[in-house]
């Protein structure tokens, strides 16, 4: 080969890497768009419909007056009723799908999320304390958040334990975690079969998760721990990246394995345990986001966890309008939503695999 034609091949190999990459980028800023078009729809429909562009203006008049009207009764809606539930949509699919596909990579398993390792389940059991027998580690209002966020984190101490011991393999910690899971839901199950069937509806409806809940504090302290958590975790998308190889190639290559995955699956733990607390226990959103946006871009977590995130959220934001609008007045559990939503797709996607993804 002369000079010529290497230059020619690396002028080649350079050209397709940018196609490569801007098919990722691409798909992002698309799942952007949609999210942002989604938001409007859900800001628009409901007991008192309003236009879609009232709903906008309504809310980029807060931003910019100078430039945007509404009315009393758009801002009201929007602002004060809407917003707090969508926004809160939005920050526990970012979580969920961060977290899930964070999880995934580090344990090199495709079928790990927040609920197969047992971290949904210790807010269940948690939060089936405080509203059963009315114990709790706060008071007042906070009883049932306090209790699901404490129990969550306990559930992620003992997978950070294992994945700081000497010799763990993902594998043990996704053992553990499903051992965590069955103890945790027997122990929920046993508080429901001996407590009042009146208190037992208030545990369930909880634990099929929901944004009725939604607030504007609760927005607030959500929005702290996201921003605080998912850049880091972005940060190390590289070290996932050398992992899905394996321990001992990652450490070859420099890559402290030990450190990250206590480090990451501590955040991505903080960061669901931090959502369920006041959304219940929702699910598939931390498996099936992943799952998506993998088949559509490929396993670069450079790529694969903001891309993640975005798909999370149109996901969660998505299923909580039709929740909301299929049968109204009556809003659905957006955690029941999901799952119909969900299953299926998970199902489609699992057949029209072409390969395995770790």
């Amino acid at each position: 080969m002369n000079m010529a034609d290497g230059t020619a091949v690396r002028t080649d190999r350079r050209e397709e890497y940018r196609r490569f990459v801007g098919r990722k980028i691409t798909f992002i800023l698309s799942s952007l768009i949609l999210l942002v078009i989604i938001f409007g729809v859900a800001a628009s429909i409901g007991s008192s419909d309003t236009t879609l562009w009232a709903a906008y203006s309504a809310f980029l008049h807060r931003f910019f007056p100078d430039h945007f009207t509404t009315s009393w009764g758009a801002d009201t809606i929007v602002w004060n009723i809407r917003l707090p539930r969508i926004i809160l949509g939005i920050l526990a699919g970012i979580s969920f799908g961060v977290a899930g596909a964070v999880m995934q990579g580090v344990l090199r398993n495709p079928l790990a999320s927040p609920y197969t390792l047992g971290i949904s389940a210790g807010a269940a059991f948690g939060a089936s304390i405080a509203i059963l027998l009315g114990f709790g580690f706060v008071g007042g209002e906070y009883l049932v958040i306090g209790n699901a966020f404490v129990f969550a984190m306990l559930c992620s101490f003992v997978i950070i334990g294992l994945a700081g011991r000497k010799g763990a393999t993902p594998e043990t910690m996704i053992l553990a975690g499903i051992a965590i899971l069955y103890v945790f839901s027997a122990c929920t199950s046993l508080l429901q079969y001996f407590a009042d069937p009146d208190a037992v509806k208030d545990v369930v409806f909880w634990t099929v998760g929901s944004l009725g809940r939604a607030s504007w504090p609760a927005v607030y302290m959500l929005l702290v721990v996201v921003v605080v958590c998912t850049p880091i975790l972005l940060i190390r998308s590289w070290d996932l990246n050398v992992m899905t190889a394996g321990d001992e190639a990652a450490q070859s290559m420099g890559v402290n394995v030990k450190r990250t995955r206590i480090i990451t699956i501590s955040l991505a733990s903080l960061l669901v345990a931090s959502t369920v607390a006041f959304t219940g226990t929702i699910g598939f959103i931390g498996l099936v986001a992943p799952h998506i946006t993998r088949i559509i871009i490929g396993g670069d977590n450079r790529f694969l966890l903001p891309s993640s995130c975005l798909v999370g959220a149109v996901f969660l934001l998505a299923a909580d309008t039709v929740a909301r609008n299929i049968i109204a007045p009556t809003i659905i559990p957006v955690g029941i939503m999901t799952a119909f939503m969900g299953g299926p797709l998970f199902l489609y996607l699992i057949m029209k695999r072409r390969r395995e993804y770790f």
